[in-house]
């Protein structure tokens, strides 16, 4: 794959750079003052408010990446806090009138196809809800929200007189000494709870903010408004009812099951939370990496053996500097693929330590990668901006298909095996988890005027509700009550959760294919994620091979399929 160049631009200048609005100003007057007197013309108009949104969106990501990246360094926060608080505020109105401008034109029905259908579709919905008095609200709230990546990336402990990372910490909780694990797990717990109130506060505060903006807009509660906002134009908040009782009686009870054998393994009195992540016959943490030049060889490798052109998305991010993968001081907590969607190679940000968790997300933001490429040549931005849904299932999938050339990382066949193992029950055990996250995030702002003890409350009842009584909590109840701050999510990206369990079984059902036909499979996958958003999820799930389905059914096969391959693994 040749190195990708920045496309000439059309209609901005080659070299603007976004220092202010004043910057921008001119070319959005252009676009809104702009005369539409034929369909080649509409189109013409399109492709260049596709370019716009794509050169924004790049410098935007561009210094998310840089602040997440050094969250000590104030100069970075404050030029994206800049652009969040003094030129989306300026942008949003202009946006609403490209889209009533373009639902306005006496050409858009002859904008044909279920593309532009579907495009059609959100930008009469983003006409629907959108409010001025709200644009004002949606800046305080993306700043704030920074707040909780700053708060977690400044929280570390001190072991031995040195300083750890929460991520670093995390990875000793694997380390076959019980008692250095308790002593961890412990110190861990008591940076949680001396942030706890603010954390709190934080997220009442938002809460609040969310809830005027639904209010605003004519919506009863932040959770109808959030899903015309997210698109969720094929599915509801019934099929999501429905997710969480599937989950909870598919998975609850086989999480309890597993919980058992790992008490019965680890030969304790009662299991403890410093217990369920350590390997539960003694064996010590899989190390698939010693460092991230081995990681990204080894995800290049694997990528390749999957697919060439899969292999080829990661070099050449490796060979543009796109990859920033070791945890260090300073660093924001967490993992993501950012797309660029003016030079279309997405930049992928990790906290890597060394875990089989670093492999596995790597794989997913690979898959994520894989994705930005395959979309990357689409007509309009728009169009290669997916629904979580979709994107997710990118990410999940390669997740489960990659597992067949993990031996890149794990030379020993036992430790292979024991590896695939482990990430196959903790993709299990993370469905309840995004249950209960989905589910609690609806009590909330169905419930927007709430104490912070109504809260915990809350937490505590949808929490138990999922979770089998195995783990002891006996003198550190408060660490349960405040787990769900652990969310990322919850703090900046509201909803935005239940797409992985839903890609999830979607992901279960791409790697059974592959079972059966790998060379088909991915054929089938690539082809789906090519789509970008140029069909319904439905169709391109049914591309991919797949069914789009949260039916108690559909769960039961799939969990099925997934203890089926487990037993394998162990005989």
């Amino acid at each position: 794959m040749e190195i990708p160049q920045r496309p000439t631009r059309q209609f901005l200048g080659e070299t603007l750079a976004i220092d202010s609005w004043a910057d921008l100003k001119p070319s959005f007057e252009e676009l809104s003052n702009r005369d539409i007197d034929s369909a080649d013309a509409l189109k013409k108009w399109l492709q260049d408010l596709s370019e716009v949104e794509a050169v924004i969106e790049e410098d935007l990501a561009w210094r998310y990446i840089k602040m997440t990246v050094n969250t000590k360094e104030e100069k970075l926060t404050e030029s994206y806090q800049d652009f969040v608080a003094n030129i989306q505020p300026e942008i949003a109105p202009y946006s609403d009138k490209f889209n009533k401008k373009l639902v306005a034109s006496q050409f858009v029905n002859e904008l044909t196809g279920q593309a532009y259908d579907i495009y059609l579709r959100k930008i009469r919905t983003e006409i629907e809800i959108y409010r001025e008095e709200n644009v004002a609200i949606t800046a305080e709230i993306q700043k704030q929200s920074q707040e909780y990546g700053a708060m977690s990336a400044a929280m570390s402990i001190e072991v031995n007189g040195e300083k750890m990372t929460m991520q670093a910490a995390a990875a000793e909780l694997r380390k076959p000494d019980r008692d250095h694990r308790e002593k961890i797990w412990k110190l861990s717990n008591e940076v949680r709870l001396e942030n706890r109130e603010k954390l709190d506060d934080l997220f009442t505060t938002l809460v609040e903010k969310r809830h005027q903006i639904a209010l605003n807009a004519g919506f009863e509660n932040f959770r109808d408004y959030k899903f015309q906002s997210l698109g969720r134009f094929d599915y509801t908040k019934e099929d999501c009812f429905a997710f969480h009782e599937s989950i909870a009686k598919e998975l609850s009870p086989l999480m309890g099951e597993f919980q058992i054998k790992r008490k019965s393994q680890l030969r304790v009195d009662s299991l403890r939370p410093w217990d369920l992540a350590v390997d539960p016959e003694g064996n010590a943490p899989l190390t698939p990496f010693s460092g991230t030049d081995e990681l990204t060889t080894g995800s290049i490798e694997a990528f390749n053996r999957v697919d060439g052109f899969c292999g080829d998305c990661l070099s050449t991010m490796n060979t543009m500097g796109h990859l920033d993968l070791a945890s260090k001081d300073g660093k924001a907590p967490g993992g993501y693929n950012y797309p660029l969607y003016e030079i279309g190679v997405p930049f992928i940000f990790m906290n890597a330590v060394g875990t089989q968790r670093d492999l596995v997300t790597m794989m997913h933001e690979g898959g994520h990668a894989v994705h930005s490429f395959l979309t990357r040549n689409l007509e309009l931005t728009a169009f290669q901006s997916c629904p979580s849904e979709v994107a997710e299932l990118a990410s999940m999938s390669m997740e489960l298909i990659s597992m067949d050339h993990w031996d890149v990382f794990y030379k020993d066949p036992e430790t292979l095996l024991r590896a695939k193992k482990e990430h196959l029950e903790d993709l299990l055990a993370v469905l309840p988890w995004i249950a209960i996250i989905d589910k609690f995030q609806h009590w909330i702002y169905e419930n927007p005027v709430h104490s912070t003890e109504e809260r915990t409350a809350a937490w505590l009842d949808i929490y138990n509700e999922f979770t089998p009584d195995t783990v002891d909590y006996q003198g550190i109840e408060e660490s349960k009550a405040c787990l769900w701050q652990k969310q990322l999510h919850l703090f900046e990206v509201p909803f935005y959760y239940i797409e992985y369990g839903i890609a999830q079984l979607g992901a279960i059902a791409v790697w059974r294919n592959y079972k059966q036909d790998p060379k088909q499979a991915i054929e089938q996958y690539k082809a789906a994620l090519a789509l970008g958003y140029t069909k319904s999820i439905g169709a391109i799930y049914e591309t991919a091979g797949i069914q789009f389905d949260f039916s108690q059914t559909y769960v039961r096969e799939l969990v099925d399929f997934v203890r089926a391959e487990l037993t394998a693994l162990e005989e």
